[in-house]
């Protein structure tokens, strides 16, 4: 195998290493795609199996707002990560909304 072959096989592996990243997740009730609102994506997938909120870093003048003063001074981000086992044979789906809407989707094995 050439230098050609042995790079595009690697370059190959590499790409099948990461997690897998989607833009959609299909639902019994439809399809939930980036940008979709927490109401659609309740309404086609229904609750998640886990949830987790929390209170994402703010920043101002470029600076890190510490922990005592974030809540107070500055209102924080809240961040939802919703958690959909997709049962046997399917990998779960972890759907991050940010500010009502859906910023993401990944399919993963274990939720990180």
């Amino acid at each position: 195998m050439g230098l050609r072959g042995r790079l595009g096989l690697l370059l190959v592996l590499a790409w099948l290493s990461l997690p897998a990243h989607a833009d959609a997740l299909r639902c019994g009730g439809g399809t939930v795609e980036e940008g979709d609102s927490r109401a659609s994506l309740l309404q086609k997938c229904g609750r998640p199996q886990l949830q987790d909120s929390f209170c994402a870093p703010v920043f101002q003048n470029k600076s890190l707002v510490p922990e005592p003063f974030a809540g107070k001074a500055v209102p924080c981000l809240q961040i939802d990560d919703w958690i959909y086992d997709r049962g046997p044979g399917n990998l779960m789906a972890t759907v991050r909304i940010r500010s009502g809407t859906v910023q993401s989707i990944r399919i993963q094995r274990q939720p990180r």
